[in-house]
């Protein structure tokens, strides 16, 4: 089917729209709760938590999230959990509207996130195993390319640089906007309609459902390997993304506008992978991009740690930005187009509690290493995480080359 088909589909045009505006409230709390744990505290050990309360329910929650999706209707899954996600970004709006610095306000912040992370898990592993029963399988790359296309357009480069200028007039203002974009998205998932799903076989038990999926995964080599390799480059890239706020105000020097100006570089390379990754997805395959993803990430992280000029920066993470993306669409598609239906959130939540789970571990470690090297210098201790993201990369790169054999 065509492109022009694709957007005659009245659902997958709800679908999107819902994304569009839910990643333009996250790409505003992405920086606004950075910026906002910096204003409480100096300390990166506490900053780094706050980032990590966010990603650890991937690594708790994946598993029995799976086995939810697979059992409940994805559009109301997806309605609870924003629903969820609305009550927390106005508890942060409080909290941005009354905190004052200190070590107990960070921790609230890391309990809120905790919780936003745990309703945003239900919601992605969803929203993955959904895409197929809104689009034809023909159409999954070009669904995926349009759905991260919004992604990056509202979550990584218009709502970084909108943040920074709210966090101008108000810290609260960025968390405000996002309950209103939630409210939003919910109004135009519960406008689809779609067939009730039918169930044809009676439930498995939580314990044997959770094995069912993990076991169709662990037999799948391919795919396994895939799992752990994206959990490996995982917990280098979201400690990456951790600490950039710290990367950006002691060794570039930004202020919170210029702060999300930086954060939408990698996005403009991202936006233009989805406007021509699924046809370049069509000459050649998903392994390759994949490896193209990880070599694009090593590259940035090493002009990181080696303070390379700004506008070699610049183009670094521009690059990683455009693999990084090509890298998304080709495992998403692969995995959805290759899992069977009736086993594909379970499965899919496997995958991403491997792939996804281990990203916690490396937004805590990251700030921890910050603080554990202060005494090298403020600078110093900021470059070491990237230098140590960089050798993690390349090692990961060289082992997917000669090991990672997509069906």
């Amino acid at each position: 089917m065509t492109q022009s088909a694709l957007w005659k589909n009245r659902n997958f045009r709800l679908m999107f729209a819902s994304s569009a505006v839910t990643n333009l409230g996250d790409g505003l709390i992405t920086v606004a709760v950075a910026w906002l744990a910096t204003l409480l505290t100096n300390d990166p050990f506490l900053i780094g938590l706050v980032a990590t309360a966010r990603h650890l329910p991937w690594f708790l929650f994946a598993l029995p999230a799976g086995v939810i999706t697979d059992r409940v209707d994805h559009r109301r899954l997806i309605i609870g959990a924003d629903c969820q996600r609305f009550v927390l970004s106005l508890a942060l709006l409080s909290l941005a509207l009354t905190a004052t610095p200190g070590t107990a306000p960070v921790l609230v912040m890391a309990a809120l996130s905790f919780i936003l992370g745990s309703a945003e898990v239900l919601r992605d592993n969803t929203a993955q195993t959904f895409t197929p029963s809104v689009v034809e399988k023909t159409q999954l790359e070009q669904a995926n390319g349009a759905m991260w296309s919004a992604e990056q357009l509202a979550g990584q480069f218009i709502g970084p640089p909108l943040a920074g200028l709210l966090i101008g007039i108000s810290v609260a203002l960025p968390f405000g906007i996002q309950a209103a974009m939630l409210a939003a998205a919910i109004g135009f998932i519960a406008s689809m309609t779609l067939p009730r799903r039918v169930q044809t076989a009676p439930h498995l038990p939580m314990r044997a459902a959770l094995k069912e999926g993990m076991l169709w995964l662990w037999h799948d080599l391919p795919l396994r390997r895939l799992a752990f390799i994206l959990g490996g480059f995982n917990f280098i890239g979201y400690g990456f993304a951790a600490v950039l706020v710290l990367y950006s105000q002691r060794v570039l020097g930004l202020d919170a506008f210029g702060f999300g100006v930086f954060l939408t570089l990698a996005a403009c390379g991202g936006l233009a992978a989805t406007l021509i990754g699924p046809r370049i997805l069509r000459h050649i395959r998903p392994r390759s991009a994949i490896l193209l993803g990880m070599a694009g990430f090593t590259g940035a992280a090493l002009v990181l740690a080696l303070q390379a000029p700004l506008w070699l920066i610049a183009i670094a993470m521009v690059l990683d930005g455009f693999f990084g993306m090509l890298w998304n669409i080709a495992q998403v598609s692969y995995r959805q187009r290759h899992i069977p239906a009736p086993l594909l959130g379970r499965v899919n939540a496997a995958f991403r509690f491997i792939g996804t789970g281990p990203a916690a571990f490396g937004a805590f470690s990251f700030g921890a290493l910050i603080s554990w090297a202060a005494p090298w210098g403020t600078v110093e201790a900021v470059l070491l995480p990237y230098a140590v993201a960089a050798a993690i990369g390349g090692t990961l790169t060289i082992y997917a080359a000669a090991r990672l054999h997509l069906r």
